[in-house]
Parts: C-alpha cells; sequence; structure tokens
C-alpha cells in the first residue's frame, strides 16, 4: 500500500539524520530539556533507573515514558517532536496512557518548540521538503488523500461508527455511545441549515456518504456530493443505490474547484484541512460561486488556535508528515480574513466542539486496539499499527489541551434572512 511504503521509506531516511550522534550526549541533552518541563510532571523510566521531571500539581498531566532503545534520545534531538512519534512507531519507547504524555507536551509548547530549534539543518530542510512535494494541486491533492483514505475500507471500519464518520462527533449526553453521538452531530448540522425537501445541497467532501445519505433520508433534500477518494466514491455509491436514494444523491469523483451550478446550501466536514493554506482563497471563492445569495454553508473544521497559526502552517509535524500530507489546519481568524477580503459571507454562528473531539478519539483509539488481530489480518505491520496508536493518542491530547480545536462555522451569503441558532438540532 502507497502510505506502508511512504512511512517506511521515511523511518529509513531518519536513520542517516541520527547516525552521527552518540546515545549518552543525546540522552544528556534531552535530560536537559526535561528538566526544564513545568505544569506536570514526567516519569522516565530507562532499563531499571527512574528519572523524575517537572512538577506535581493539581488539574497537571502525570506522564509515563518506558525507554526500550536508547535510541530514542537521538530520534528526540534529531527530529523534536517528528522524531519522538517516530521513536515510538519504532518500538523505542511506549507509555501506559500517550494521551498524558501528549498532554504534558501541549502545556509546554514553547519548551518543545526550544528544543526543536536544536534539530540538525539537514533535518529541517527535509521536511520542509517534504512538504514542498505534497501541495496541494489537482493532482497533488489526489495523491495526499489516497494516501490516508485508501488504506481500504475494511480498515477504517475497525473504529469507527456504523455510518462510517470520520469527524467529531457531539455527545449530547455524557453517557452517550459514538453511535448516538455521530448521528446527533449529523443532525445537529441539518438544524442548523434549516434542510428542507426544497433545498438543493452540496457536500465538499463525501466521506463514506454517511452526511449526504442522513440529509436525503431525514429531510428529504436533493445532495450532489463530492470526493477525490476512489474507495470512498466507489462505497457511497454503492451504498446510496443499495439504500434506493439515486434520485436524492449524486455522487462524483470530482475536485471542489471543477464544480459547476448553483445550491441553497453547502455542506463541508472536516475537508478544509486538507485545502492548503495556499488554496484557501480559492476554496471559499468556489463556494461563493456555487451558492446562491440567499444560500448558507456550514464547515465543520479542525483549526489551530489564532496566536499559533503562522507557525504551524510553517512546521512540519507527525500529522503532517505520517497521516495527513499536505493538510494545514486552519485558523478562525485566517478563514475570517480570507472571507471579507475574497468572498461576500457574513459569519452566523461559531460553535466550539473541541472536546466531543477528544472523546470521539477516545472512543476509536479504544475500537482500535481492540481490534488489532483483524490490523494485522488485514496486511498492517507492528510500526503502522504503533503510528495509528500513537495519532490517535496525539490528536486526543491535543484538542484536550486545546493546542488544536474543532469548530463548526456557519457562514450565510448577503440575503439569508433565516438562520438557526447555535443550540438547534
Amino acid at each position: 500500500m502507497e502510505k506502508v511504503a511512504d512511512y517506511s521509506v521515511a523511518l529509513q531516511q531518519r536513520d542517516a539524520r541520527i547516525s552521527g550522534w552518540a546515545d549518552s550526549s543525546a540522552r544528556k541533552v534531552v535530560h536537559q530539556w526535561l528538566s526544564r518541563l513545568s505544569d506536570g510532571q514526567l516519569k522516565l523510566e530507562d532499563h531499571g533507573s527512574t528519572c523524575w521531571f517537572g512538577e506535581t500539581a493539581a488539574e497537571s498531566p502525570a506522564a509515563i515514558v518506558r525507554i526500550h532503545d536508547a535510541r530514542f534520545y537521538r530520534e528526540v534531538l534529531a527530529g523534536g517532536s517528528v522524531g519522538a512519534a517516530e521513536a515510538f512507531m519504532l518500538g523505542y519507547w511506549s507509555s501506559p496512557e500517550p494521551v498524558a504524555v501528549v498532554q504534558l507536551m501541549a502545556r509546554n509548547l514553547q519548551r518543545l518548540h526550544d528544543l526543536e530549534k536544536k534539530m540538525p539543518w539537514v533535518s529541517r530542510i527535509a521536511l520542509s521538503a517534504f512538504e514542498r512535494v505534497r501541495a496541494n494541486t489537482r493532482s497533488g491533492s489526489r495523491r495526499n488523500i489516497a494516501a490516508h483514505y485508501d488504506l481500504g475500507n475494511a480498515f477504517f471500519s475497525l473504529f469507527l461508527d456504523r455510518e462510517m464518520m470520520y469527524s467529531s462527533a457531539i455527545y449530547p449526553t455524557a453517557d452517550a455511545t459514538l453511535e448516538q453521538a455521530s448521528f446527533f452531530k449529523r443532525d445537529h448540522i441539518c438544524q442548523r441549515l434549516q434542510l428542507n425537501a426544497d433545498d438543493r445541497v452540496l457536500e465538499i467532501g463525501t466521506g463514506w456518504g454517511g452526511m449526504a445519505i442522513h440529509a436525503a433520508q431525514h429531510y428529504g433534500c436533493h445532495v450532489t456530493t463530492t470526493t477525490i477518494s476512489r474507495e470512498q466514491y466507489e462505497y457511497a455509491l454503492a451504498r446510496v443505490e443499495a439504500m434506493g436514494l439515486s434520485d436524492r444523491i449524486d455522487v462524483r469523483l470530482c475536485d471542489y474547484r471543477d464544480l459547476e451550478g448553483q445550491y441553497d446550501k453547502i455542506i463541508s466536514v472536516e475537508m478544509i484541512e486538507a485545502v492548503g493554506h495556499r488554496f484557501m482563497p480559492v476554496f471559499f471563492e468556489g463556494c461563493q460561486k456555487l451558492l446562491k445569495e440567499e444560500g448558507v454553508m456550514l464547515i465543520q473544521a479542525i483549526t489551530i488556535p489564532d496566536q499559533r497559526y503562522d507557525n504551524s502552517r510553517k512546521r512540519v509535524d507527525f500529522i503532517r508528515r505520517y497521516i495527513f500530507p499536505g493538510g494545514c489546519l486552519p485558523s478562525v481568524a485566517r478563514m475570517q480574513s480570507i472571507t471579507a477580503k475574497h468572498t461576500d459571507f457574513q459569519w452566523v454562528g461559531l460553535e466550539d466542539i473541541t472536546l466531543d473531539y477528544a472523546r470521539t478519539l477516545a472512543d476509536w483509539r479504544e475500537r482500535f486496539l481492540s481490534q488489532l488481530s483483524v490490523v494485522r489480518e488485514q496486511g498492517f505491520d507492528e510500526t503502522f499499527i504503533r503510528m495509528w496508536h500513537f495519532y490517535f493518542a496525539y490528536c486526543e491530547g491535543g484538542f484536550r489541551e486545546r493546542a488544536v480545536t474543532t469548530h463548526q462555522c456557519l457562514l450565510a451569503r448577503p440575503r439569508a434572512r433565516t438562520l438557526a441558532g447555535p443550540g438547534a438540532g
């Protein structure tokens, strides 16, 4: 599979980055950095020895890292946070609760950035070059999406809900299941947009068809939904046909830049992260052209805090290197600036669902880890398994500490008159 080949090559390349470092020297530098941790405590277990770093405090995370291979230190020193993730993938360290490790590091972001300044210039150039190669042109976008979503529908079905919703759910109650939270999120979107049988709706980013099917089934509207993942396109198309909804749902394998027509409402759930910094104006300009003057659009977006956007878009972290190549998290301010400059959109609603995403990821991780024997049967190796384990933990910890956030954004054209409030649904 392309994704497997991609991470294998990357891990081979990292050997050249760390070969010049002695384990003892790297350990000393990393320990010096860890000694500056605050707002939380780290217990480092290394072949029989135990070191404590940071400070204990109420409501602060307590994390445990168990070192299994001394090359861990070289990985961290050579690659910063990406190096730490690579070391986890290789089995150089583990933790009984990696989410707590991520939370601790998220609370010490500035110190983490200080460490990454010590990265060899070769590593920084290599990561920067990788990002340029993964630019979201039409062909680049198809390649980037395939690298993640074309791992196989059977793989994603192991941890997603029954509707295969690969985005944050919204939990209506403390004891709600993932399935219940996923249904609530889909219905919440429809309610916010006040969908009805007369609406022609455009969905940018089909996923596996769950959102389009919900809108057509429960609200009677006509939905045109588009994706550039062939795996998702074929799955969604087959499901729509099997459910007898072909007269109300038009599934297309098409780049958003090639769409035409006019629609009453637009839905885009966690697709804008794949647009990229360079193409965000193109995306919003295209949405305005596709939306009627009285139309409304809802975007669910994973966002970076405004204060960190410029720095974040220039860095290649673990997610952009291994999970979503070409991805770029927008900030709310960045999206608002673009829509103010390039469109006539008005922002009429902004709802934060960040902690719902943390809970969604916890559910996905639990399901994934319970299905490891099936993951192996599907042909994925231990490095891949550790990569996905770390991916779930990395994102969950980031959301719990609000190092990353999630918003549902409601945007309206000038002639939109009736809008649902944030509590609708």
